[in-house]
């Protein structure tokens, strides 16, 4: 860093000249020799004197801690899953920043102020996907470079093995030699702390050269309990962004995206089922699918949206009621009521989508355990009185409006036969 800087302000022929004091202590007496060495243009030459430097005219070698034998260039697997790639991750409104940040970073890895990257949301929105999408396209488009992802698990369990094994620094080399490196469920660290130390030096060694890191979490680093402050603080140096549940349309996409690399057709209907009813994350949206179509090739049925009611209702016996998420409420009231999602959440106040606006807020408290500000918050941004309002009004208008009344049970209707 230092022999770059100063090339970059005094020119290209500017050269690092430093002193190196070694002590060289002997039985009879102690002595300290100083020298002198200029950096060569070639620092990776075999005749370079910073490989090999001498003691005092002495012909025992002082090793250079800079330079590793045998490990100038890693040949690793880097264990990515070549399926994971940009080319089959479906963009939405859920991960459109995620995903940005993460192609900037692919094209240029450590050139962009996203370093570390860090990715963080629940279980099955496609953290591990992305994060891998980013190491194959650095695979691909730069092979001078090396890639590694590894869990946190994995990392915390290889740490254990070179502290029992006596071989934490060279440990501590591999890791300081990759150039993009991916850490998955950093969350895990927590409460090890001797793990945590050893990742925030391989971190800043990492960061101070320039490679890329790359991390995933459940949660943004400042919700990360049981982690070092110094290591959460340089989590945020770079950028923190977060994956969300994909909406309908990103949901039905996904599946239509799958079906497509398997050569399969389904009629719409059937994938739009499975979309409504399978909103949680993307792992189950993807495991509901298989199952349909396990359940088709064993049974020799053609899939119809009799048998996705069939299988997907088995997939999800155990979900609740109270499981049911606002975003399914509202757009079963739409569908039934022949208005829009938007309108829900609009700030319109007429007549027939005020009503359909309250039959959605009835439902959302009775069905999920949202609190009735989250109900709220969830039609536009309205308080909780107006959601108690909503829920007092659909049952008052149920005892005296029989149009009313039929329009809820409809609603409801819908609401069970898709859980």
């Amino acid at each position: 860093m230092l022999s770059k800087t100063i090339r970059e302000e005094l020119g290209e022929e500017a050269r690092l000249q430093y002193r190196i004091v070694v002590e060289n202590i002997s039985q009879s007496s102690n002595n300290t020799t100083p020298f002198t060495i200029n950096k060569p243009n070639n620092p990776n030459n075999a005749n370079n004197p910073l490989n090999s430097m001498k003691r005092g005219g002495k012909d025992e070698a002082i090793k250079n801690p800079f330079v590793i034998p045998g490990l100038k260039k890693l040949e690793i697997d880097s264990q990515l899953n070549p399926n994971n790639v940009f080319e089959s991750y479906i963009e939405g409104e859920c991960n459109q920043l995620a995903r940005s940040a993460g192609l900037a970073v692919a094209q240029k890895p450590g050139g962009t102020a996203f370093n570390p990257l860090v990715l963080y949301g629940g279980v099955g929105l496609g953290k591990t996907h992305l994060a891998q999408a980013i190491g194959n396209f650095v695979k691909t488009n730069y092979t001078n470079k090396t890639v590694l992802y590894v869990s946190s698990e994995k990392f915390t369990n290889q740490f254990i093995e070179a502290v029992k094994g006596g071989s934490i620094n060279d440990f501590i080399n591999f890791y300081q030699l990759v150039d993009v490196l991916i850490v998955d469920d950093i969350q895990f660290f927590a409460h090890k702390d001797r793990t945590q130390d050893i990742f925030f030096h391989i971190f800043n060694h990492l960061h101070q050269s320039g490679k890329q890191i790359i991390l995933t979490s459940d949660r943004p680093p400042r919700d990360l309990q049981g982690m070092e402050e110094r290591l959460t603080s340089r989590f945020k140096w770079g950028l923190t962004t977060d994956l969300q549940v994909p909406d309908l349309e990103t949901r039905i996409a996904i599946l239509e995206r799958k079906l497509q690399a398997d050569g399969i057709e389904l009629d719409r209907e059937v994938v739009e089922y499975v979309a409504y009813n399978i909103n949680t994350s993307i792992r189950e949206l993807e495991g509901a699918m298989i199952s349909l179509l396990a359940q088709a090739s064993l049974s020799k049925k053609a899939i119809d949206l009799n048998l996705a009611k069939h299988t997907i209702k088995k997939f999800i016996s155990n979900v609740s009621k109270k499981d049911m998420s606002i975003e399914f409420i509202q757009r079963t009231v739409s569908e039934v009521l022949d208005t829009t999602f938007e309108d829900l959440i609009s700030k319109t106040r007429k007549r027939n989508i005020v009503q359909a606006r309250q039959i959605a807020m009835h439902f959302a408290k009775q069905y999920t355990d949202s609190s009735l500000k989250s109900i709220g918050n969830a039609f536009g941004g309205r308080d909780h009185s107006t959601v108690i309002h909503a829920c007092q009004t659909v049952l008052n208008l149920m005892e005296i409006d029989r149009d009313f009344k039929q329009n809820v049970i409809e609603v409801e209707r819908q609401l069970n036969m898709n859980l």
